[in-house]
């Protein structure tokens, strides 16, 4: 080896910790100069006005740290439990799959700012609200994902099972879940800053100890350093259960499939099936709303019937149209966020699959700002940009982002390894082989993270409207919940829970659409 070779390689070998402490070194004393620099905006505390924070107040952090987490960590487990549930039963019954995805839609997109003080009511005192909205902020992000997985197996897999007269449990055990185990840890990682949000959402409803009771206080009081504290723990709790998850998935070696192989779906017309799907969700959505309502025996003052919010509609044009106007200018910003997210998170997960060192620079501060719960993020950034558009536009596209970036890249890890081997043989350019073979493959992921991304832009737009900018559904709920004035807010949860099965099913639409070319398994019954 020369001189030069030898020089080269030792600059190669130095350690990867070490450069990541340059790193983080340069990004903290870049945060203290901005932080200096626009201290009269009232937007970012410094690293230093953190640390003393935490430094006198570090009693109080940790156990109300150990509160959150402990409501989280229970929420996360039943949450997952349910999702990953669903996503079999959806497979292994496929007559089913649209009826519990659109059950699950309608639940997951029940706004936080509404459920949590109806929860608070139900429950009383106690971590009850918060075990279910961290539950209920985590099952549908796993359920996507899973099934998805549950269905990416070469079709030969398949074939040799059945030709050994073996049935669908066989094929779930020996096929299927050794399939969907990588989505499922990209469903987890998705799923551990969630829970970490609904369980601090969830304190905010009344709890007496916790994080989000201190995020109350402190947005309250304008403290900027306490409310950047908190985002800072809440965000450092976020990434470690992140990279733990991550790691396990690499320790169980989540090898990519071989060639998936699958007949062309058939072209038959679905019109009619799709809307008696619809009809039948609806009913049976309805039948359930009112079924617990009677079962619980719920005083009908605060938990409305559909026939109630049916006849408030009907009979006040008043109500109706506020309710109408309010909707209107939340979607017209939701929209944008969506759509800038979910392209942000493709373009990102597709560039870090060009130029793959990038991501250990990239991916850690994408973590980071996606892992700050969105109700302290909601008012800095809003702050920051105005009360406009392009603040609620922001927070809505940071919620959706981090979630389509992970799952596109695992989309992307699953390109068949025989694929790849082709577009190696011919020597083709990491661009040719992006778009030749990955992005076939990152196809399904997009699709289930642009499902997901339905009720997060709901949640988005709606908790900076609570928190921050005073207009649209999302601040009219908090009004009305403030006031007692229920048959408003459940006819706005009603309202919003149809925009969203509208757009879920708009989504799906186009989704079937593009995978009957793509990724034929992804349809096949």
């Amino acid at each position: 080896m020369s001189i030069a070779e030898a020089g080269a390689a030792g600059l190669r070998a130095v350690p990867r910790g070490l450069t990541r402490g340059l790193w983080l070194l340069l990004v903290l004393l870049g945060w203290e100069l901005l932080a200096r620099v626009s201290a009269s905006a009232f937007v970012i505390a410094a690293p230093s006005q953190i640390l003393q924070h935490a430094a006198s107040h570090a009693g109080l952090l940790w156990r109300a740290f150990l509160t959150t987490l402990w409501a989280a960590a229970r929420g996360f487990f039943w949450g997952n439990l349910a999702g990953i549930t669903l996503a079999l039963v959806a497979v292994m019954l496929p007559r089913t799959e649209r009826l519990l995805a659109t059950l699950a839609l309608l639940v997951f997109c029940l706004p936080l700012v509404a459920t949590g003080p109806i929860l608070r009511v139900l429950y009383g005192p106690g971590e009850g609200p918060q075990v279910t909205l961290a539950a209920l902020a985590v099952y549908y992000t796993t359920f996507l994902p899973v099934m998805v997985g549950l269905r990416a197996v070469p079709q030969g897999w398949l074939d040799l099972v059945r030709s050994y007269g073996r049935g669908g449990l066989t094929l779930l055990r020996e096929v299927r879940l050794p399939a969907a185990l990588p989505y499922a840890v990209a469903g987890l990682q998705i799923a551990a800053p969630a829970a970490f949000l609904g369980a601090m959402v969830g304190e905010f409803t009344g709890a007496e100890r916790g994080l989000g009771v201190l995020t109350v206080r402190a947005l309250r009081a304008l403290d900027l350093p306490a409310t950047w504290t908190i985002a800072v723990i809440a965000a450092g709790a976020s990434v470690a259960a992140f990279a733990a998850i991550g790691a396990l998935g690499r320790r169980l070696e989540l090898a990519p499939p071989e060639v998936l192989l699958a007949a062309p779906a058939p072209r038959q017309s679905r019109r009619w099936a799709g809307l008696a799907n619809g009809a039948l969700a609806l009913v049976v959505t309805l039948l359930l709303w009112k079924g617990a309502m009677e079962a619980f025996g719920l005083p009908q003052f605060f938990a409305k019937r559909p026939e109630d919010v049916w006849t408030y509609l009907l009979t006040d044009a008043a109500a109706r149209a506020r309710l109408l106007e309010a909707l209107a200018e939340t979607l017209s910003l939701a929209l944008p966020g969506y759509l800038c997210g979910l392209g942000a998170g493709a373009g990102l997960a597709m560039a870090l699959a060009l130029a793959p060192r990038l991501s250990s620079a990239i991916l850690p501060l994408a973590i980071t700002l996606r892992s700050i719960p969105i109700v302290a993020t909601a008012p800095l950034i809003v702050w920051a940009l105005g009360r406009g558009a392009a603040g609620t536009v922001a927070v809505v596209a940071l919620m959706i982002f981090l979630p389509t970036l992970v799952a596109c890249r695992h989309g992307l890890a699953r390109t068949p390894r025989a694929v790849l081997d082709v577009f190696a043989v011919y020597a083709a350019s990491p661009l040719r082989r992006l778009l030749g073979a990955q992005l076939a493959a990152m196809l399904p992921a997009f699709f289930a993270s642009a499902r997901m991304a339905i009720p997060a832009a709901i949640l988005a737009v709606t908790t900076a409207e609570w928190l921050a900018t005073g207009r649209g559904i999302g601040a009219l709920m908090a009004t009305v919940a403030s006031t007692s004035d229920y048959n408003m807010l459940w006819a706005a949860i009603a309202l919003i829970g149809l925009a969203a099965a509208l757009a879920h099913g708009l989504v799906s639409a186009l989704e079937r659409r593009i995978l009957a070319r793509t990724n034929p398994e992804q349809l096949a019954r």
